[in-house]
């Protein structure tokens, strides 16, 4: 394996060795604190043009496998680990993380001193950019302090045209933001039949289709950079149809009813994270990728519920409206990677969708 650098816009460099492809990147640096779950971290599209650093110190052992894509074509921009290995006795394996990073031109670099990189992080103030480069000199730093980070990360993963995921039971409609495909696993293993839209679909497009509910995925970016036209579309649809929103479409949900939102100082990604859940007060342990918070202070109680709250940070994690059936959760309610506790929200939205239609 050849010498790689991990460079950071404060200046620092980190040599290691390099794996995967051979290609220079530059994107935002964040962690990931699962234990378990690379390849589907490395494919779930809210990482797009991100750097992921790794927690785990061993990377690679099982392979990479056709059940834990969370998207076709990953867009991370690099991995970021203490150790890596080729070597799997994982029955399920079909190739080697290497050959995997290698087919779709993402680099990876080994070596690293990942707990002071996460620590690092930490003690940041706000996103920092870096760079996956052969040489840490004067130019490679030139080139990453000039690089501009694209707000469109929606616009660049998620589909640009309806599709259908077949069945034959409830008809959802389900707005892709950056999709992951453990939401399309709940819902087939629940028959129903999916029409993917892409996040710019009005209210009357989604009414069209005559959905028995309707379930705004998780995705990258800032809720902040889609516009008003999603939110009126969120508040047009969850008067006339049961909606579940999760993750990027749970901060959507929430600023569509009038709450505020907060740029976390350092994003949170990782899984087992305890989350109380309100009316029951029993804990749930769920699998996180979160950015960004619902202010509490600026809910409005005449409209919304608080149903979910972490208990590491305190931050809003689910909400519900309380005059149509429609409700969220920030964190992955399919557990892909993670728990699989928070996997009755989704019989929930099926229940929803029954008692709509009986009603």
């Amino acid at each position: 394996m050849a010498k790689r650098y991990l460079i950071l816009e404060d200046g620092s460099a980190y040599a290691g060795e390099g794996f995967g492809a051979g290609a220079t990147t530059s994107g935002e640096v964040i962690s990931n604190l699962n234990l378990l779950g690379y390849q589907e971290t490395i494919t779930d599209q809210i990482y797009h043009n991100q750097i992921i650093i790794f927690a785990q110190p061993a990377i690679g052992n099982v392979g990479i496998n056709h059940d834990s894509y969370e998207s076709i074509l990953p867009t991370a921009k690099g991995m970021v680990v203490r150790d890596v290995t080729n070597i799997s006795t994982n029955r399920l394996s079909r190739l080697s993380l290497d050959e995997f990073l290698q087919q779709h031109n993402i680099p990876g670099i080994s070596g690293i001193d990942t707990r002071h990189l996460i620590r690092k992080l930490r003690d940041v103030d706000g996103p920092m950019k870096g760079s996956i480069v052969d040489v840490a000199d004067a130019h490679a730093f030139d080139q990453l302090n000039a690089t501009v980070l694209t707000n469109r990360q929606v616009d660049q993963v998620a589909t640009p045209k309806p599709y259908p995921n077949p069945d034959t039971g409830k008809n959802v409609v389900v707005i892709d933001f950056g999709l992951k495909h453990g939401i399309l696993r709940q819902l087939s293993e629940r028959r129903c039949n999916v029409t993917v839209l892409p996040w710019t679909a009005s209210a009357q497009d989604v009414l069209n289709l005559d959905p028995d509910g309707v379930l705004l995925s998780t995705g990258p970016g800032s809720p902040l950079d889609l516009g008003d036209g999603v939110l009126d579309m969120i508040r047009t649809v969850q008067a006339e149809i049961p909606l579940f929103a999760i993750g990027l479409g749970h901060e959507l949900f929430a600023l569509a009813n009038g709450a505020e939102l907060t740029m976390l100082p350092v994003e949170y990604h990782g899984s087992s994270h305890p989350i109380r859940r309100i009316i029951t007060n029993d804990i749930i342990y769920a699998t996180q990728g979160q950015g960004y918070a619902v202010i509490a202070k600026s809910i409005d109680r005449n409209r919304l519920i608080t149903t979910y709250v972490d208990l590491i940070n305190g931050t809003v994690q689910g909400l519900r409206h309380r005059d149509y059936p429609a409700f969220s959760v920030q964190f992955f309610a399919d557990g892909a990677p993670g728990p699989h506790e928070s996997r009755d929200l989704f019989d929930e939205f099926m229940e929803a969708m029954t008692a709509r239609r009986e009603g």
